[in-house]
């Protein structure tokens, strides 16, 4: 007589009506079959009838019940490494992004979804760009006008029109030898060297806001404004005389490229420069100037104290048109060739890593924006002296009005910040007339309020600083 293996564990179940119990001294224990009788498969050799459950020393103990808690088992020998059909949607996209990701240098930054949200929020940011351009193109042409009109000698409006169509053969007329004298050899080249450095302490700040990734960042956090101050205190105080009156121009120029370069070298560290290493370099080598410039003013003697002093403060008091030509070479090229990093600065405002598996050198990004940086503000301080809080407001306010996309931001900034000089410069030698106040002075005592405003109003706005 056969009898089934004991099993390790039996598996209780109740005695259905149609069971029998094996009884006798070869009875081995077997599990009660369930009320509910488990049937074998049919197979072709082995068919089961319908008659009912097998009972008797060959039946099969039924399977446990589903547990309804439990998730589902693959198969033997399925591939569990396997993707599901069709697919996968997190898998990157042969050509680049997945192209259901669309990046949109708008105030919201990125825009995830379909073609009608990315038209969407493109038109929302020429909605406000366009209006933005054509209010800075028409300040700039009515700010530089008034500048070149008034002054301590005022010259009429219509006069300065006259001479500018008379110099440009489109008629007009010539003016009077005193009023066009002063037109020509004094307030144009002040004015027009206002438009360049502004325009280049815009875009500086511009690009140092987009490269490190913060609004409140400006050119003098990599060293550049300090480095050309130590220059040009050290040119004053040491009698350098090189080079005639250029020599200060020179050394602050050349002060403010090596210490730039000094302050990211030493940031530097296994072939990357982190932007919190290059920030508090920045600021130690800022304070290490300082010390330089303090130096030099205890040696000076009172005329070499009060030329240092008046340089500091900032002025385009000796404007004439060979410091123009100087700078316009610096200033065009910086300006023109930062425009080219705005879709790649757009792509850092994500993150280094996204930005990376982007296609975006970040390393390299980041030094030619700094060069650029640095060319663009050394010039700037090298003719005109130290100026603050032109590449600092005028960036973040457009950036609160315009959103983050510096295809716009740079040159906007650019325009703002000459629209924002020429207008300082034009109350700096109208408000306290017949004397003028130095330039760096009064836009330090109008920025720096009206900086904290906005910082205030971008507290309340976002509920407290994270």
């Amino acid at each position: 007589m056969s009898t089934a293996p004991p099993r390790p564990e039996p598996h209780p179940a109740p005695v259905g009506p149609n069971a029998r119990p094996l009884t006798g001294p070869d009875a081995a224990p077997h599990p009660a079959p369930t009320t509910e009788p488990a049937i074998e498969p049919a197979t072709a050799s082995h068919p089961v009838p319908d008659a009912g459950p097998l009972t008797g020393p060959d039946a099969v103990p039924p399977p446990d019940p589903p547990d309804p808690d439990a998730r589902p088992q693959l198969d033997a020998g399925a591939d569990t490494g396997s993707p599901p059909d069709g697919p996968d949607p997190d898998a990157p996209h042969p050509d680049g992004p997945h192209p259901d990701l669309r990046y949109s240098d708008t105030a919201e930054g990125t825009t995830e979804g379909t073609a009608e949200g990315a038209a969407g929020s493109g038109r929302r940011r020429a909605s406000r760009t366009v209006p933005l351009s054509a209010g800075l193109a028409a300040g700039l042409l009515v700010a530089t006008l008034l500048s070149a009109s008034i002054g301590a000698y005022d010259i009429p409006l219509g006069d300065v029109l006259a001479s500018l169509r008379h110099r440009a053969g489109l008629g007009g007329a010539a003016l009077e030898r005193v009023p066009e004298s002063v037109l020509w050899d004094v307030r144009l080249p002040r004015v027009v060297l206002a438009l360049l450095v502004g325009a280049a302490l815009g875009c500086a700040g511009t690009l140092m806001q987009g490269v490190f990734g913060n609004p409140l960042a400006e050119p003098g956090v990599i060293g550049v404004s300090s480095g050309a101050a130590v220059g040009a205190a050290g040119a004053i105080a040491l009698g350098l005389d090189a080079f005639g009156n250029w020599t200060v121009t020179l050394c602050a120029f050349t002060a403010g490229l090596l210490t730039v370069s000094v302050v990211y070298l030493l940031s530097r560290a296994d072939g990357r420069t982190e932007v919190v290493t290059l920030i508090l370099t920045g600021i130690a080598v800022n304070a290490f100037a300082g010390a330089l410039i303090g130096l030099f003013i205890f040696f000076a003697d009172s005329a070499e104290l009060s030329q240092i002093t008046f340089w500091q403060l900032g002025s385009l008091a000796q404007a004439t048109w060979p410091k123009v030509l100087a700078v316009l070479p610096c200033a065009v090229a910086g300006l023109l060739l930062a425009p080219r990093y705005a879709r790649r600065m757009d792509l850092l405002a994500l993150g280094e890593r996204p930005a990376r598996h982007l296609g975006v050198h970040v390393e390299r990004l980041r030094l030619a924006v700094v060069v650029l940086v640095a060319l663009l503000t050394a010039a700037a301080v090298a003719v005109a002296g130290v100026i603050g809080f032109v590449g600092l407001v005028v960036p973040h306010v457009l950036r609160m009005a315009a959103g983050p996309g510096h295809r716009f931001l740079i040159p906007a900034g650019a325009a703002g910040g000459a629209l924002v000089l020429v207008v300082a410069d034009l109350a700096a030698r109208t408000v306290a007339r017949p004397a003028e106040l130095p330039l760096g002075v009064l836009t330090a005592l109008v920025g720096s309020p009206f900086f904290f405003w906005l910082l205030r109003r971008t507290r309340r706005r976002q509920g407290g600083w994270a």
